[in-house]
C-alpha cells in the first residue's frame, strides 16, 4: 500500500495493497468515531481485496490504537478468533433467510469483549429479495455498537434499499508491482516468481498467492494454456475439453480436500465420535448433512476453477490479438508497446497469431465469453467446454502477424 503523503497509516493495513484512498478513509473512521457509520459496502472487481479490506477494518475497529497489528485484539481479529467479529460467506447460490436470521439476532447483542460487534458478509451480492429485506430491517435500526461490512463486486449487485443505507468504499485491481511486493514480503516468494504470479493472475491477490506457492497450480495453468495448440480436429477438441474439465476438477479437489477432512474431523470430535469404528444413527445424519454441503461446495469450486481457466484462455487470445495487431515488440527487441500476460509462451503465441486473422481471434474470445456465461448458468461443464473447443479449432490459411 502506498500511503497518502502526510497521513500515517496503522500496521494493520499493510496487506491491503493498491488502495491508498480507501485505506485512508477506513483508517480515519477507525480512529475517529465521528467518522463512523453503522453500515459499509466494499465494492470492487474480483481480486481487488474486498474481504481483505473488510477484515482489516474489522481488526482496526477492535484495536485500542485503531490498528497497531500487534495487540491481542488485532491478533485475534486478524486470525478469525475474536468473539465480536463474525465473517459470513455462503457455499450456496444465494444467501438464504436461514443464513441471515441468526446474523440479525446477533447484531442486537452488545459486544462481549471488543469496542464493536462487527459482522462481515463477504457475498452480499448473493442476498435474494427475502433475505435482503430481512437484513434491511436490521440495517435500518442498528444497535449503537454494531457495524455491518458488506462485500460485493459492484454497488449494482446489492439491493438498492440496502446500498442506499451503506457508506460505499470502492476498491480497484492493484497494480502487479504491488501484488508482487506483497507476495515477496508476506509469503517469502522469490521476487521473480512473485512478478510472474501477479501478472498471470491478472493481479488477483488470492490467485497470485496460489500460483506463487503451489507448483501444481502453475503446471495445471500451463496445461490449460497449451490446449489451443492441440486442436486440429473435432476429435482433438473433444479430448481437450475433457482434459480442461478434468484439470478444473483436480484444482478444485486440491483446494477443498484438506478443508473437508478438517471439517469432518472437527464434527466427529465435537460429537464424541472421533475414531469410532461405527457411527450412531444421529451422528451419521449430521455427517451426511456435512457431506452434502461439502459436495455443493466442491461443485461451486469446480465451476469457479473452470471459469478461472477460461479467463486464462482469454488472456492467451488477448496476447495473440495484440501480437497480430503489432502492439508488442519483436522477440529480442526491447521496443515499446503492450506487454504479454503470458510472455513465457511467446513462441506458442506467435504460432497462433500467424495461423489466423485478428477477426478470428476476436470470434474465439467471444466464444470464451459465451462459455463463461453458460458455466455460470449451470450448463453441464463438459457440454459447454466441448462446444467451446470446437469453436477454437484453427480455420483458414495461415496469416503472418502484422508488423
Amino acid at each position: 500500500m502506498t500511503p497518502t503523503p502526510g497521513v500515517t497509516v496503522p500496521a494493520v493495513w499493510t496487506d491491503v495493497v493498491g488502495q491508498p484512498d480507501a485505506v485512508v478513509t477506513l483508517a480515519r473512521a477507525a480512529a475517529d468515531e465521528s467518522s463512523m457509520t453503522h453500515a459499509w459496502l466494499f465494492t470492487g472487481p474480483p481480486g481487488s481485496g474486498r474481504s481483505v479490506a473488510a477484515r482489516a477494518f474489522a481488526t482496526a475497529l477492535q484495536c485500542p490504537q485503531a490498528g497497531c497489528g500487534t495487540c491481542h485484539e488485532c491478533r485475534t481479529a486478524n486470525s478469525g478468533a475474536h468473539a465480536d467479529v463474525t465473517v459470513v460467506a455462503t457455499e450456496h447460490v444465494t444467501l438464504r433467510v436461514e443464513d441471515v436470521r441468526p446474523l440479525v439476532q446477533l447484531a442486537q447483542q452488545r459486544p462481549s469483549q471488543g469496542r464493536w460487534r462487527v459482522i462481515i458478509i463477504e457475498d452480499a451480492d448473493r442476498l435474494n429479495e427475502t433475505s435482503g429485506n430481512l437484513l434491511l430491517k436490521a440495517i435500518e435500526e442498528p444497535p449503537p455498537r454494531t457495524v455491518w461490512l458488506l462485500c460485493a463486486p459492484s454497488p449494482n449487485d446489492v439491493l438498492v434499499t440496502i446500498r442506499s443505507r451503506c457508506r460505499s468504499v470502492g476498491l480497484r485491481i492493484p497494480p502487479p508491482e504491488a501484488v508482487a511486493e506483497l507476495l515477496a514480503r508476506r509469503d517469502g516468494v522469490d521476487p521473480t516468481l512473485a512478478a510472474f504470479a501477479a501478472r498471470a493472475a491478472d493481479c488477483h491477490i488470492g490467485l497470485a498467492r496460489r500460483l506463487a506457492t503451489d507448483e501444481g497450480a502453475r503446471i495445471r495453468r500451463r496445461e490449460v494454456l497449451r490446449l489451443p495448440t492441440q486442436l486440429s480436429s473435432v476429435g482433438t477438441a473433444v479430448i481437450a475439453a475433457g482434459r480442461l474439465v478434468e484439470v478444473a476438477a483436480e484444482e478444485a479437489k486440491s483446494a477443498t480436500t484438506e478443508r473437508d477432512a478438517a471439517e469432518r474431523s472437527s464434527l466427529l470430535r465435537s460429537l464424541g465420535a472421533e475414531g469410532a469404528a461405527t457411527l450412531p444413527p444421529a451422528v451419521r445424519a449430521q455427517v451426511r448433512v456435512l457431506e452434502e454441503n461439502q459436495k455443493r461446495r466442491a461443485t461451486r469450486a469446480q465451476r469457479d476453477v473452470l471459469d478461472r481457466a477460461l479467463i486464462d484462455l482469454l488472456s492467451l487470445y488477448r496476447d495473440v490479438l495484440v501480437t497480430q495487431l503489432g502492439a508488442v515488440p519483436a522477440q529480442g527487441d526491447p521496443g515499446t508497446g503492450t506487454g504479454l500476460v503470458n510472455a513465457e509462451l511467446r513462441a506458442e503465441i506467435d504460432r497462433l497469431a500467424a495461423a489466423s486473422p485478428p477477426e478470428e481471434t476476436l470470434r474465439r474470445m467471444d466464444a470464451i465469453g459465451r462459455a463463461r456465461r453458460q458455466v455460470a448458468a449451470n450448463v453441464a461443464p463438459l457440454l459447454a467446454i466441448e462446444a467451446l473447443m470446437v469453436q477454437l479449432r484453427p480455420r483458414g490459411a495461415p496469416r503472418p502477424p502484422a508488423g
